[in-house]
């Protein structure tokens, strides 16, 4: 008996387990590392290495179709968009930014950033008028370009970073937005939530109990469900399993944040999701090595699977999930 109730209860866990993921379908096969994923019309749209941009068919995943942005071997971290058109940043210097048609996929290019610390780590949409991207910068200061009825320019601010405080293009998700407020997460040797007021136009710089001090350290997604409640996650990457201070939640809008499950996740995670119409409650978060989910507002994790290799995910709706990342994006469908 003492030898049958282990094995019995290895069983149900392994059933329990099982039964969370209905199903776990590979839709793109191909030579490249996405990090940045947008949904719409039916498509999950992409970017990624060697100037690649695309779509695949989520109802009919052999229509798909797949261009080069140019010649160059250009590095896409970044993906918007607005009501008729995508938009991308190549991460390396020169930057520039691609404008993508949706119905032909038409290209050009619409801003360009020629300075030798330009790195765009996210690009991000509030509404069809206005987006905003950030780059690392070389003088300490904080670099945004912002798109605003039509025009782009330089987002004119007195914000200074810290030594060694940067940000990762993980999965253009290191910013977050409400129609009040647009969220910044940085990392690095410092990583802190800087909160731009609309109404306002004023950014407030809040510091996180978050893991910081060396440059591989930090937040690296974040997500907000309103204008209070949101969940930061990253950690290292160079430490994969790493699981302490790298999860926090607030409350209040980003000025203080709360430390969750350390020691007690699946380790550097890149980025987070909180599942539509569920106040919160529940959340998903993926990492290299991990894919991660939470029922209580992300104060306790449970590894849902081990897959290896994604970087960033998305809600199709409340029980499937689309992951991207080293030459794969796939589709898991959840039983509750």
């Amino acid at each position: 008996m003492k030898k049958i109730l282990p094995l019995l209860l290895l069983f149900l866990g392994i059933s329990t387990f099982s039964q969370q993921i209905e199903s776990f379908k590979t839709i793109l096969n191909d030579k490249i590392s996405i990090r940045a994923i947008e949904l719409d019309d039916d498509k999950v749209w992409y970017s990624g290495t060697d100037s690649k941009f695309g779509f695949v068919d989520l109802i009919d995943p052999e229509h798909q179709k797949q261009i080069k942005l140019s010649d160059e071997k250009l590095q896409f971290r970044t993906l918007a968009q607005d009501e008729d058109y995508f938009y991308a940043a190549n991460i390396e210097s020169p930057a520039r930014f691609f404008k993508i048609d949706k119905k032909n996929f038409t290209h050009q290019i619409v801003f360009n950033d020629i300075s030798k610390a330009a790195f765009y780590d996210a690009f991000h949409f509030v509404n069809n008028q206005l987006a905003f991207s950030f780059s690392d910068t070389d003088d300490n200061r904080l670099k945004l370009v912002v798109y605003k009825n039509g025009e782009w320019s330089f987002f004119k601010n007195n914000i200074r970073l810290n030594t060694g405080e940067a940000a990762f293009a993980a999965s253009n998700t290191n910013m977050a937005s409400t129609k009040k407020y647009l969220w910044i997460a940085t990392g690095g040797k410092s990583s802190r939530i800087l909160r731009l007021n609309f109404r306002k136009n004023k950014i407030d710089v809040f510091n996180t109990p978050i893991i910081q001090g060396e440059s591989s350290q930090g937040i690296y997604s974040i997500d907000f469900l309103g204008d209070k409640f949101g969940i930061a996650v990253g950690g290292d990457y160079t430490k994969q399993e790493a699981n302490i201070n790298n999860i926090a939640t607030t409350n209040d809008g980003g000025k203080t944040w709360q430390i969750q499950a350390s020691g007690k996740n699946a380790g550097y995670t890149t980025c987070v999701k909180i599942k539509p119409g569920s106040r919160g409650k529940e959340i998903i978060a993926v990492g290299d090595q991990h894919i991660s989910y939470s029922s209580d507002f992300g104060t306790t994790w449970k590894k849902i699977s081990d897959e290896k290799g994604f970087f960033v995910c998305q809600w199709i709706d409340t029980n499937t999930v689309v992951f991207a990342g080293k030459d794969k994006i796939s589709v898991m469908k959840l039983k509750f």
